[in-house]
C-alpha cells in the first residue's frame, strides 16, 4: 500500500456533479429496498429485460444501442426499436414451445441481433447464456450440455465450423436459430432462419411475470481443473446493475458509455448491456477486436463521456505509446473506470497523464454479478487500490478459524481474505449442479471470495491476490499483483506475470515473466536492470529472483493473466481448464 501516491480529487476535476459525493451518509442512507421501488414502480416483480427496455416508454425515440463495424455503416437501435425487437423475439419463442426457464444460449460477436435475443430472452422469461464467439468446439460443447440449452442463437458461419460437426453431441439443443451474413437470411439443414421468425412474429408480447428469485443468467467462469462452474443470477440482480450504475459508473442521463467487454463475460451484460439500459443513456458498441488508433477515434467520434475497459486493453494502450493518444481529443470524455483483474498503479497515473483523467479500478467478480467496491468519481484514488465498498455492500477481511468458522481482522494493513456480508441483489444463487460447491463458499452470513487483501486506515482495500496464487518464500506471503506493479514502473516493461516456483530451502522463489514495450529488447543486461530495480522497489526478500522475456502472458477472453498457467507451464504439469483463454478454440 503506498498512501504517498493519493491522487486528489478537487471540483475542478468533475465535469458534473457526481451522483456519490458523501460516502458515508449516502451508505448510511441507502437501502435495497428503495432501488428495488425505483424499479418496480411498486409491482411484486421485476423482470431485467423489461425494466432494462419497455421501463423508458418516454425515451422511445432516444438511441439505445449504436453499433460500429470496420465495413459497415453504423447502425443505431432506439428505446422504442428494441422494444419492438425483443417482442418479436418473445414471440419467436413462444411459437417454438419455449417455456419459462428454459435455456437460451448465444454464440455471436457483438452484433445486435445478440443484445436483441438476450434481452428478449429475459423478458421472456428464460434463462439466457452468452458464450464467446472465439470459443471453440469442445468449450461450446460443454457449456451448452452442463446447462441443458434448448436454443442457441448463433450465426451461419459460426454454426458451420463450430456446431454442425458436433450437434449429435448436444442431446438437449431443440432449436439453432441463425443469423445471416449482415442479419440476412440464411438456410442450413436442421436449423431455423432467425430474420425469417422475426418478420413473421408480432412486435407485441405481454411479458411473463418474473419475480426476484426466478434465475436470469448463467454464467461460465474458468475452474483450476477441466470443468466450467455455471454461476446463476436472478431477475433481482437488476437492482445491483442500477444502483452500481450510480455509484461506481456514475451514469448520467446524457451520456454516451463505452464498455468494451464482450457479453460472453459477465462484464459485457452487467455493464455492457443492462446497467446502462438500466439508465436510459445511449451505449456504443464496437464489433471490431483492439485496435488503439481505432479505439481513439471511437472515444473521439463517438463523443464517449465514460468509458469502461480492462487492465489488458490499458497496458495495450500504453504499449502504443503516447504518441498514438496524442494525435486526438476527447473533450466530453469525463470518467473512465477498469475491471478483470486489479489495476497497476501506472496504469492509473498513465490515464492521468495521457488521457487527462485517471483511470478508477474496481472490484467484483462473476459470483457477485455486479461492482462491490469501487474507485468512485468524487472521491480520491489510492493507485492500486480497489477503492471502497459501495453502498449497500458490507466488505471485511478475515481469517478461517480451526473450527471451520471465521475471525474479523480490524487491524489496517493485515492480511486475510476478502468477504461479503450476504444480501446484495445480484448474488449468484447456485453453482449449476454443484450445491456442495456452492456452500462451501459462504460461512455464516459471509461469502469468501476466494481474494487475499488488505484494507487501510481509511478504508480502501488492496488486492494481495488469489488465495492459490500468493507466493510463500522463506516465511514471506508474497502478493503476485505487488511485485507485477513494481516491474510495470519501470520503462521497459509492458506487462509482468508472477509466480511462486517450488525451492528446496525457501519453500517458493518468485519468478516473472515479463513482455517488454517497443524499443527494448530481452538480453541479460536488461534482465540485472529489473532484478536490481525490483530489488530496489520491494527489497531483496519480495523481488524475483528469475525473469523471463515472453512475446505475451496468456489471459483469459476477461483480461486476467492466467498465472496459473504460467506456473503450471513452468512446472510441467497439467494446464486444467483453458477453455478462457484468449485465442483458445
Amino acid at each position: 500500500m503506498n498512501a504517498s501516491s493519493i491522487i486528489r480529487k478537487t471540483a475542478s476535476d468533475l465535469r458534473v456533479t457526481p451522483n456519490f459525493c458523501d460516502y458515508e451518509g449516502e451508505r448510511h442512507r441507502f437501502s435495497w429496498a428503495a432501488v428495488e421501488a425505483e424499479l418496480t414502480t411498486g409491482k411484486p416483480e421485476i423482470n431485467i429485460g423489461w425494466q432494462a427496455v419497455d421501463r423508458h416508454r418516454a425515451l422511445a425515440n432516444k438511441s439505445a444501442l449504436r453499433f460500429l463495424a470496420r465495413d459497415a455503416s453504423p447502425r443505431t437501435l432506439t428505446y422504442g426499436q428494441l422494444a419492438a425487437q425483443t417482442n418479436r423475439f418473445c414471440n419467436v419463442l413462444r411459437a417454438l414451445g419455449i417455456a419459462k426457464g428454459d435455456r437460451v444460449f448465444i454464440l455471436a460477436g457483438r452484433i445486435p441481433e445478440l443484445y436483441i435475443a438476450l434481452l428478449g430472452g429475459l423478458k421472456f422469461g428464460a434463462v439466457v447464456s452468452p458464450l464467446f464467439s472465439a470459443f471453440g468446439p469442445e468449450p461450446i460443447i460443454t457449456r451448452v450440455n452442463l446447462g441443458g440449452a434448448t436454443v442457441l442463437l448463433t450465426t451461419d458461419a459460426l454454426f458451420e465450423r463450430k456446431i454442425a460437426p458436433w450437434r449429435a453431441r448436444m442431446p438437449t439443443l431443440k432449436h439453432v436459430l441463425l443469423v445471416g451474413e449482415d442479419g440476412g437470411p440464411t438456410a442450413s439443414p436442421g436449423t431455423l432462419d432467425f430474420s425469417r421468425l422475426m418478420w413473421d412474429a408480432s412486435d407485441s408480447f405481454d411479458h411473463l411475470p418474473t419475480d426476484l428469485e426466478d434465475p436470469a443468467l448463467l454464467h461460465f467462469t474458468s475452474g483450476t481443473t477441466g470443468t466450467p462452474k455455471g454461476a446463476v443470477h436472478v431477475h433481482g440482480a437488476a437492482i445491483t446493475h442500477w444502483a452500481t450504475g450510480r455509484y461506481a459508473l456514475d451514469l448520467h442521463p446524457d451520456d454516451i458509455y463505452w464498455c468494451t467487454a464482450d457479453p460472453g463475460w459477465v462484464t459485457g451484460t452487467s455493464y455492457g448491456i443492462i446497467a446502462p439500459l438500466l439508465h436510459g443513456v445511449t451505449s456504443v458498441v464496437d464489433r471490431e477486436e483492439f485496435d488503439a488508433e481505432r479505439w481513439y477515434g471511437i472515444l473521439r467520434d463517438e463523443a464517449v463521456s465514460v468509458w469502461y475497459t480492462a487492465p489488458t486493453a490499458i497496458r495495450m494502450l500504453m504499449r502504443a505509446g503516447a504518441d498514438a493518444a496524442a494525435k486526438y481529443a476527447f473533450p466530453q470524455l469525463r470518467f473512465v473506470a477498469s475491471v478483470g483483474e486489479p489495476l497497476n498503479p501506472e496504469a492509473v497515473r498513465w490515464g492521468k497523464d495521457v488521457l487527462g483523467l485517471p483511470i478508477h479500478d474496481n472490484w467484483w467478480q462473476t459470483e457477485t454479478g455486479g461492482i462491490m467496491i469501487a474507485n468512485t468519481p468524487a472521491f480520491d484514488i489510492k493507485p492500486g487500490s480497489m477503492g471502497r465498498p459501495l453502498p449497500g455492500v458490507d466488505a471485511a477481511i478475515i481469517q478461517r478459524t480451526g473450527d471451520g468458522g471465521i475471525s474479523i481482522v480490524d487491524e489496517p494493513g493485515k492480511q486475510g481474505e476478502l468477504a461479503l456480508r450476504r444480501g446484495w441483489p445480484s448474488m449468484f444463487r447456485g453453482y449449476l449442479n454443484e450445491d456442495a460447491r456452492y456452500h462451501k463458499c459462504f460461512i455464516g452470513d459471509w461469502y469468501l471470495t476466494g481474494d487475499l487483501a488488505q484494507r487501510d486506515a481509511d478504508g480502501y482495500y488492496w488486492f494481495v491476490g488469489r488465495t492459490d496464487d500468493v507466493i510463500k518464500s522463506a516465511g514471506h506471503l508474497i502478493g503476485p499483483f505487488e511485485v507485477e506493479s513494481a516491474l510495470m514502473e519501470h520503462p521497459a516493461v509492458a506487462e509482468a506475470g508472477v509466480i511462486g516456483k517450488p525451492d528446496p530451502v525457501l519453500g517458493e522463489t518468485v519468478k516473472a515473466f515479463v513482455s517488454l514495450n517497443r524499443g527494448f529488447e530481452p538480453d541479460e543486461a536488461l534482465c540485472m536492470e529489473l532484478l536490481a530495480h525490483a530489488r530496489k522497489r520491494l527489497g531483496a526478500a519480495v523481488a524475483p529472483k528469475e525473469i523471463a522475456f515472453v512475446a505475451q502472458l496468456p489471459h483469459t477472453r476477461s483480461g486476467k493473466i492466467m498465472r496459473r498457467l504460467l506456473k503450471a507451464r513452468e512446472l510441467g504439469l497439467a494446464e486444467g481448464d483453458t477453455s478462457t483463454l484468449e485465442g483458445a478454440g
